[in-house]
């Protein structure tokens, strides 16, 4: 008896399995069908917009405009993209928990001393424990430039950031130049700045 009770509960799992896998790929042919109907619409649009005006299209990808945003900083000040136009700017997102963000900021606040360069660094306050945990690591790195406080995670989803730290190098046009997953490194930072108009 309790080998027909194994042999259909093991049955049982197995017609699952095999009925969430092809349920799984449905949606995915569905996921890349979309997909590929948006990337049609955005290469229509950008085709127009070459065409109509020689405007740049609004995206997330290398040559798009970067999106734009307003946040305010740590200090209470409010700060808005588009107002650092004419000035080459690195948007970095990161937490105060996440350890390639620690470990890059030392090189960021190097850079942000050392180069001509706007850092907005806008934080995911919506995942931190609290305001003081912000403040303290700004203190405790000495951080010079502007933190904003992404507070119900806005910018974030603008962005559509993932993984942090997410580092998007902007040109003096409000092109984006480079974008970066991870940590990114003094030298690297330093490379990426040089490309910039």
């Amino acid at each position: 008896m309790k080998k027909w009770i194994l042999l259909v509960v093991v049955i049982g799992m197995v017609g699952w399995a095999v009925y969430d896998f092809l349920d799984s790929n449905k949606k995915s042919a569905v996921h890349f069908e979309n997909v590929e109907e948006l990337q049609e619409v955005e290469a229509e649009a950008t085709d127009e917009g070459v065409e109509e005006n020689q405007k740049p299209v609004i995206g997330l990808e290398v040559g798009n405009k970067a999106p734009d945003f307003q946040l305010d900083t740590l200090s209470g000040d409010s700060v808005k993209l588009s107002d650092f136009r004419g000035h080459r700017v690195m948007i970095n997102f990161w937490a105060t928990w996440c350890p390639p963000c620690r470990a890059e900021m030392p090189d960021m606040e190097k850079f942000h001393q050392d180069k001509d360069i706007v850092i907005l660094a806008v934080n995911l306050t919506n995942s931190e424990s609290s305001v003081e945990d912000i403040e303290n690591f700004a203190d405790e790195y000495k951080l010079t430039f502007p933190v904003l406080m992404d507070s119900n995670l806005d910018v974030a989803n603008l962005y559509a950031i993932q993984p942090i730290p997410t580092t998007y190098m902007v040109d003096s046009n409000g092109l984006i130049s480079y974008k970066a997953y991870g940590a990114m490194n003094y030298d690297l930072m330093v490379q990426e700045l040089e490309k910039m108009e």
